[in-house]
């Protein structure tokens, strides 16, 4: 019994349409489809492991982002407003944590005492966390509509940049072992390209434009940041250049 696929999905390869990925049989037994585009299999991530299809996302490959974003994430399988939804509240909750664990690091190194309302601070994070990414998703639209003229499928692209932020759960080791804050900075840039390369394969427009819209999205999120808590920025340079430092000793 072949198994019906929306229009909506992809050849990982060349980014075709097609309108089946494989033919079942029987259960566990398949056999993948070929794309009538460029006659290859349009998708062979369905025959692999969860654990190959998350590395070939950490080397930012452009057939794993395809298959996530089109043929995993489908309006035929998913419920695509809820996940967008629960992807912003896991996004701001992150978020959240990570201006929390800068902010308590840049008190211990200036040695001060500023303990005293927890209420405080937590109203602070969040008028910071919400201001600074309302900021994104603005400085995001516009940017695309200039350099991409990208005015539809909003939804669709901001699920894409959301999925593709992936590497923030990496702060989540944070808990357990001590980084420096400038590890932030790494993981800022890691979720910058992997925001680059979702909108490249969900817009099909050049890197260089869509590394141009997500670095002006990151770098307007940054300044709002800077604004609300200045001192963020000295005490992850201070970390960086301390990480440097390190580095040449080394």
């Amino acid at each position: 019994m072949e198994r019906a696929m929306a229009s909506e999905y992809r050849c990982v390869g060349c980014g075709f349409r097609v309108k089946s990925l494989f033919i079942q049989y029987s259960p566990g037994n398949i056999r993948l489809m070929k794309c009538g585009n460029c006659k290859e299999v349009a998708d062979e991530y369905i025959e692999c492991e969860r654990m190959i299809i998350f590395i070939d996302l950490v080397l930012h490959r452009p057939k794993v982002y395809r298959h996530v974003l089109y043929n995993e994430i489908n309006q035929e399988t998913v419920n695509i407003q809820h996940l967008l939804w629960k992807l912003v509240f896991a996004y701001l909750l992150l978020d959240s944590f990570l201006k929390l664990l800068v902010k308590d690091r840049s008190l211990l190194l200036r040695g001060t005492n500023e303990h005293s309302s927890l209420v405080l601070v937590t109203v602070k994070v969040l008028v910071d966390v919400l201001s600074t990414n309302l900021a994104f998703l603005f400085s995001f639209a516009i940017a695309a509509k200039v350099l991409l003229h990208e005015v539809s499928r909003k939804r669709e692209i901001l699920l894409g940049i959301l999925i593709s932020s992936y590497f923030k759960m990496f702060l989540l080791a944070m808990l357990v072992w001590e980084f420096p804050v400038s590890v932030i900075f790494i993981i800022d840039m890691l979720v910058l390209t992997s925001n680059s390369m979702a909108l490249k394969v969900m817009t099909e427009s050049t890197t260089s434009r869509c590394i141009a819209v997500c670095l002006i999205a990151h770098t307007v999120r940054f300044l709002v940041g800077q604004i609300i808590e200045p001192t963020t920025f000295f005490t992850q340079f201070g970390s960086l250049v301390y990480l440097s430092s390190l580095f040449r000793i080394l």
